[in-house]
């Protein structure tokens, strides 16, 4: 009966405490009321690392001390502890240290010692040592009893051995977060967006207003502005923060898995469907789903596409039941919606649902003043991601950066800046040569996109703006018109210093391309020979 009492105030002992140090020093006592204990020992056996180390141990002459005690095996040492473990027998010292005694007992215990193997699910975890207190020894009778020691004790080491499992994961997850924030250049997940108080405060304004419902946004904005740092920040700052944030880029998504890769697919459904696949809706299920380049989303994609923003429901490419989904919708694009919608390449329906509430996200050339921050902050980041001395860009630095009218935006002014330290080697940040060697700068001239709405209109007003698509260029239209402009300047000269090129801020290859999408041919800007 009393061994009965005693099984059951360990086990609620072993319930009650996680980490192995502290259950020892409170079983300790338990045990003395059926043993003639002076002193247990709990030892862990790591087979991998062929090790028996001491986690605990509590006496009736010290408080608990877990000592760092380590033994070293020999893989045929290793092999016999792990069988005697196994077997789940108890052995009682004899006269010498022998045998499987001789691989688990430290060498300055000299008593009666009862060695219980500690095992779960046939998995050998270590040993519980049972010292006797000086002078006395241990009967046959306690050598069964100590039997019934064997799930309880492996039950407890088995907890601790998950805690430090635990631990060491976190300390491994916590060192690769500060890896991937040094190459960032940053030093916490959640810093500060650059310019959320100068040039992006109107846009961060709407942000704040918009982020706690669930109505869609729609971001407008040249490329590289910064349009997934924004959808983050509503992301971030609503009350999905806790779930996923999904960005899929519309635009590089092959035209026929779109329907596979936004909805999903059953199995077999089409060549190649080996297995069930969730789409990125469902992903995104409880989060947010941030579609970037939206209109190049396929006109046929757009018509299931609305169905999702009408009733939530997706249904998979060779599926029959619909699938609920609760997803917060951003999507975002360069390109000009309202003018794609008067030439019937998107659809009105579902354009008047993703503007419910639209975000132009200025041109950096708009916002000057955010120049100096945001280049201090793409220096410091170069600096850790380069390997060199930090630098911060001297005030000629900046009057230089803020003469030219970037064309690629954010984007391109963190490529600049990484190009400059580079190059500057850790001494300096060679702006100039980065924009361009003895390339003159420029002063900004009237911005290239344009959307048909007023960006201080659009970023402080509460409410819905409605659009006229009639009177306004498409992208490729703006860009055609700017580049036969240059052209002329330059008769018609691509490369070199004074080239389209040069002034446009481009590579040659580059431009060369973009005229032969848009149709230019260069020749027909040089001069007639007088």
């Amino acid at each position: 009966m009393e061994s009965q009492r005693l099984l059951l105030d360990i086990w609620q002992e072993a319930c009650k405490h996680i980490e192995i140090g502290d259950f020892a020093r409170t079983v300790r006592p338990i045990l003395t009321r059926l043993f003639p204990l002076g002193s247990l020992l709990i030892r862990r056996f790591d087979r991998s690392h062929r090790t028996v180390l001491t986690v605990a141990m509590s006496s009736n002459t010290s408080t608990d001390t877990a000592t760092e005690d380590r033994q070293s095996l020999s893989v045929d040492d290793t092999a016999q502890l792990a069988r005697w473990i196994a077997n789940g027998r108890v052995l009682r010292r004899g006269k010498r240290l022998t045998g499987h005694l001789g691989l688990i007992l430290p060498e300055h215990i000299k008593a009666d010692v009862l060695a219980i193997p500690l095992l779960t699910d046939n998995q050998p975890l270590g040993v519980l040592l049972l010292v006797a207190s000086h002078g006395l020894s241990f009967s046959d009778s306690e050598e069964s009893l100590a039997e019934k020691l064997i799930e309880p004790f492996a039950t407890a080491l088995a907890n601790d051995t998950r805690v430090e499992e635990i631990a060491a994961l976190r300390q491994a997850a916590e060192a690769d977060k500060g890896a991937l924030l040094r190459r960032l250049g940053r030093t916490e997940i959640s810093d500060g967006i650059v310019g959320e108080h100068q040039g992006l405060r109107p846009v961060m304004e709407r942000v704040s207003l918009v982020a706690t419902s669930d109505v869609p946004v729609l971001l407008l904005g040249e490329t590289g502005t910064g349009k997934e740092v924004i959808a983050r920040a509503v992301h971030n700052r609503s009350d999905r923060h806790d779930g996923p944030f999904i960005r899929v880029n519309c635009g590089a998504i092959p035209r026929e898995l779109i329907d596979s890769q936004l909805f999903g697919h059953e199995k077999g459904s089409f060549t190649g469907a080996d297995q069930t696949r969730q789409g990125w809706f469902e992903r995104a299920d409880g989060g947010t789903l941030f579609l970037d380049e939206i209109g190049e989303l396929p006109l046929e994609a757009q018509v299931r596409f609305l169905r999702v923003l009408q009733d939530g429901f997706v249904e998979r490419v060779g599926g029959a039941n619909p699938i609920h989904v609760k997803v917060r919708i951003i999507a975002a694009t360069h390109r000009d919606l309202s003018t794609m919608v008067a030439d019937h390449q998107f659809r009105e329906d579902l354009w008047y649902r993703l503007a419910v509430f639209p975000i132009l996200i200025p041109p950096l050339r708009e916002r000057l003043g955010d120049i100096p921050a945001l280049a201090e902050h793409f220096a410091s980041r170069a600096s850790v991601r380069f390997g060199l001395a930090p630098v911060k860009p001297a005030d000629s630095d900046i009057l230089q950066l803020q003469s030219y009218t970037w064309p690629g935006n954010i984007r391109e002014l963190g490529a600049v800046i990484d190009r400059a330290a580079i190059l500057g080697e850790g001494r300096s940040l060679e702006i100039g040569k980065s924009l361009g060697i003895n390339q003159p700068v420029r002063t900004a001239t009237k911005p290239v996109f344009t959307t048909g709405y007023d960006s201080r209109q659009l970023n402080n007003s509460r409410d819905v703006i409605s659009v006229d698509p009639g009177h306004i260029l498409t992208l490729d239209d703006a860009m055609k018109a700017h580049i036969e402009k240059v052209l002329q300047i330059t008769e018609g000269r691509i490369e070199g210093r004074k080239g389209a090129a040069a002034i446009l801020g481009i590579n040659p290859h580059t431009l060369r391309a973009r005229m032969r999408k848009l149709n230019l041919e260069w020749s027909r800007f040089r001069a007639t020979p007088g």
